[in-house]
């Protein structure tokens, strides 16, 4: 027993030094590649800081100087201007694809997805708000909300319920969950799928009683109901 120890010990070794000698000559025969690897990850992740550093950051500041009025003017309704600007300031459009590196360009994503989805642009907003992106917890499923909402004025209600009901999941809290959930029910019985509508209602009875959407949602259960019943 102790010599087959033995035996199987050296077999370790000698499978050890055999690895080490081929990682050794893979090195040797490689060396020129290898360095050069190195060298490109120092370099990218060096150009990485410099380039947030010298480009993306002075990229921020100017597309917070140019994004300020075209807010003004989305917060006065005035979705086409904000959207397109003037002679006097840059609108969303232009700064999303200007500044679209910066955190400001991002921003302008979500609000030019939001002009085009309210002046009727339905395809452009879907583009904008698909390019932004975020983790900011209401912002974030108002951005998904308002993609359904695209797809469902361009008559394509599949995307657009599971868009909803994405927006609804993203983050449980009684502002947009229940918003949605109710946008997916009504868009659930137009398509004819009484059981889904059923349960978006339910789910907003149950787990959002507190919220605005639920003051009537007992109606909208009592028709599903009927209408699955009757189906």
């Amino acid at each position: 027993m102790a010599e087959n120890k033995e035996t199987n010990n050296l077999d370790l070794d000698k499978t050890l030094v055999d690895t080490t000698h081929k990682v050794e000559d893979f090195y040797a025969n490689n060396k020129k590649q290898i360095n050069m690897a190195i060298i490109a990850v120092v370099v990218i992740i060096g150009g990485y800081v410099g380039y947030k550093k010298l480009i993306v950051e002075p990229m921020d500041i100017e597309a917070q100087k140019e994004i300020f009025m075209a807010q003004n003017y989305f917060e006065m309704d005035s979705f086409a201007l904000a959207l397109n600007g003037n002679e006097k300031f840059k609108g969303f459009e232009a700064i999303a694809e200007e500044y679209g590196a910066s955190k400001a360009g991002n921003l302008a994503h979500y609000y030019a997805g939001i002009c085009n989805l309210r002046t009727g642009q339905y395809e452009s907003a879907i583009e904008h708000l698909e390019d932004f992106s975020t983790e900011n917890l209401l912002i974030g499923p108002l951005a998904e909300g308002a993609i359904g909402d695209a797809y469902v004025e361009l008559g394509d209600l599949d995307k657009g319920v599971n868009h909803y009901m994405k927006a609804a999941r993203m983050t449980k809290n009684k502002l947009t969950s229940p918003v949605f959930l109710k946008k997916a029910g009504m868009v659930y019985e137009e398509k004819q799928s009484y059981v889904d509508a059923l349960e978006a209602y339910q789910t907003i009875k149950k787990d959002f009683a507190e919220s605005q959407e639920a003051q009537d949602i007992d109606k909208y259960i009592a028709r599903a109901t009927a209408l699955k019943e009757g189906n």
